[in-house]
């Protein structure tokens, strides 16, 4: 197992993991925004900078940690003057883009920022980082590829085509499980799911016994491709409890 040394201590990490799962491991303190274990790295934040020297390269190198492998004989330094100024300045772009998302203000001031030196965003209701989060899940892992980024710099934006009703959308809402400063507005409404960040409506499929709407109607599909959901799909979770708890109350009898 390759044999790396973090912040002036030894460590053995385990084969084939990322710098900045063999940090957190070490018990390490580096925070991202754009990283999520259920999918490659991404390397948008730049909150996982760190310093880094190898036995082969003579000058010191700035690396994101979530990207980068672990090799042997590693020498990292999560504490580096140009790591923490790299993350620093990033959290000060991040501050003045989302200047009252709690996550953000939380970040910045365990970096000892309260104010950031460039120009705020006028929206002061802006929450989304551009983190890429939500496109890369509902790409890469739900398969449906209902939004993507849209336009360039600084008028980059995530949403759906041309901002309107995305037919490809499920309504899943792994978008807002995943988005870590809760700009996804998702909430179900009169037996829809309004997907308020992507301008989507969703209708949501009733439970036969009792009526309540639960589920998107979208996602029915699932009963195909994993035949062990059907029996779900026809039953709200406290009507298949309900039928369970009388099932084992027969069975007990």
């Amino acid at each position: 197992m390759p044999e790396i040394t973090i912040n002036g201590q030894d460590f053995q990490a385990s084969p084939g993991i990322t710098l900045l799962q063999a940090v957190r491991q070490a018990g390490e303190r580096l925070p991202t925004l754009c990283h999520w274990e259920g999918l490659p790295p991404y390397g948008a934040c730049r909150l996982c900078m760190v310093e880094i020297e190898q036995p082969d390269r003579p000058e010191p190198e700035v690396v994101a940690a979530c990207s980068y492998p672990v090799v042997d004989g590693l020498v990292v330094d999560t504490r580096g003057a140009q790591a923490t100024a790299v993350r620093r300045m990033m959290l000060e772009f991040m501050l003045a883009r989302c200047p009252n998302s709690a996550t953000i203000q939380e970040l910045a001031a365990e970096a000892g920022l309260d104010q950031s030196r460039f120009p705020v965003n006028e929206n002061a209701d802006e929450l989304c980082v551009l983190c890429g989060l939500c496109v890369r899940v509902c790409r890469d892992l739900v398969g449906a590829a209902a939004i993507s980024f849209i336009d360039r710099g600084a008028s980059r934006i995530v949403g759906a085509p041309f901002q309107l009703q995305s037919e490809a959308c499920i309504g899943c809402a792994a978008c807002a499980a995943v988005c870590p400063t809760g700009a996804v507005k998702i909430e179900d409404v009169d037996g829809q799911r309004v997907l308020r960040t992507w301008n989507t409506t969703v209708p949501l499929h009733r439970c036969p016994k009792c009526g309540q709407p639960y589920a998107p109607e979208p996602m029915a599909f699932l009963t195909e491709q994993v035949p062990v959901s059907a029996d779900l799909w026809g039953l709200c979770p406290k009507c298949r409890r309900q039928n369970t708890a009388a099932q084992l109350e027969v069975v007990r009898l």
